[in-house]
């Protein structure tokens, strides 16, 4: 599976499963540890356990396998999958952490 095709299909499960917000940064040229990150917002932790178990299912069915940092935590959540990374956040940790103006600069 290409990176781009990942990419689309982890947008639109999580579009499928409410999140909000979603983000693709494609950071190829931006000499950083992963090809690309997606950023999504949940309502609630049992909603960001739904986005986490979601984008883990695509990243395993993909072949890449990822470990989850901050699976306990109500703020953000992190499935590192390589070239991929995926961010689960809260309301409040998507606020605090503004990784897309980081990133975007």
């Amino acid at each position: 599976m290409t990176l781009t095709e990942i990419l689309h299909d982890i947008s639109e499960a999580l579009e499928a499963k409410s999140g909000e917000d979603i983000i693709t940064l494609d950071l190829r040229n931006k000499g950083s540890l992963a090809d690309a990150f997606i950023l999504v917002t949940g309502n609630s932790e049992v909603h960001m356990k739904t986005l986490t178990e979601t984008a883990e299912e695509i990243l395993d069915k993909s072949g890449r396998k990822c470990r989850i940092e901050g699976s306990e935590s109500s703020n953000w959540r992190l499935l590192d999958g390589g070239d991929v990374v995926v961010h689960v956040f809260s309301h409040k940790g998507r606020e605090f952490y503004r990784l897309e103006r980081l990133w975007e600069e």
